[in-house]
């Protein structure tokens, strides 16, 4: 959307794909690294089907997200259902309506599904494994927290932003909240054996919490909205940032 389309031409990938691509790479193999750091893990060929998920949900967002979101600059609206699209509308003959639908429900739901899942599984794997008997080694440093010497606090900002992310635009609240009382009743079992957080534990823990403090205040800020309340019925109402983008901020591309 920033970059002029003379670089790069709907019919090619985007700079966003290029950065999609590398995120399929160099993240599962973090999460290799981040799961065999942790003391507690699961059997080893469960981990490797659960990598082999994360790839397979993230590649199949990867080319839902690099269609609809071309589909932008040809009038396509993410605050409206396929079926409402004006330009989905005209479309000859009817049954293609049905495979641009097919596209949402592999890019919003299946490929979510499949991306999301191993993903909060492992983190919570490697949360298990973030207690200690020391008082002391369960305190976040104020600094020297990495090795840039960034203050843990700074870090954790962007941290819980790109956790509320995840959640708004993956459509993913009940699994983060579930992953999060998990969280809390792992915290409160750990505490009654006489096991506390760590500093990585804390950190995970408190972004956690920011994040549901941010998604909190993104519901509150949305809530008379009528369009978005039309797209996203129901008790649990959380827009996705793209459909806000798409109904009050369109004219930035």
């Amino acid at each position: 959307i920033i970059l002029p389309l003379e670089w790069f031409p709907l019919n090619k990938p985007s700079a966003g794909d290029y950065f999609h691509m590398a995120y399929n790479v160099i993240t599962p193999f973090l999460l290799l690294k981040l799961i065999e750091r942790s003391p507690k893990t699961l059997p080893r060929s469960m981990v490797y089907v659960s990598i082999i998920m994360f790839v397979m949900g993230a590649s199949i967002h990867l080319v839902g997200d690099s269609v609809n979101h071309r589909l932008i600059f040809s009038g396509y609206q993410h605050h409206l259902s396929v079926r409402e699209n004006p330009i989905i509308k005209n479309l000859k003959p009817e049954t293609l309506i049905d495979s641009f639908e097919l596209l949402y429900y592999y890019d919003e739901y299946l490929g979510h599904s499949m991306w999301y899942i191993p993903f909060f599984l492992i983190l919570f794997i490697y949360f298990t494994g973030c207690f200690t008997p020391v008082e002391e080694d369960s305190r976040m440093p104020v600094a020297a927290f990495c090795s840039a010497g960034l203050p843990a606090l700074l870090l954790m900002g962007p941290s819980s932003l790109y956790y509320w992310y995840l959640v708004t635009e993956g459509q993913i609240f009940i699994l983060y909240i579930f992953t999060f009382f998990a969280m809390m009743a792992l915290v409160m079992h750990q505490k009654r054996k006489g096991l506390v957080l760590d500093s990585n534990g804390l950190f995970l823990f408190y972004s956690f919490i920011i994040t549901l403090v941010l998604i909190a205040l993104w519901v509150v800020w949305l809530w008379n909205d009528k369009i978005l309340r039309k797209k996203y019925p129901g008790v649990i109402y959380i827009p996705e940032p793209w459909a806000f983008y798409t109904l009050h901020m369109n004219n930035l591309h």
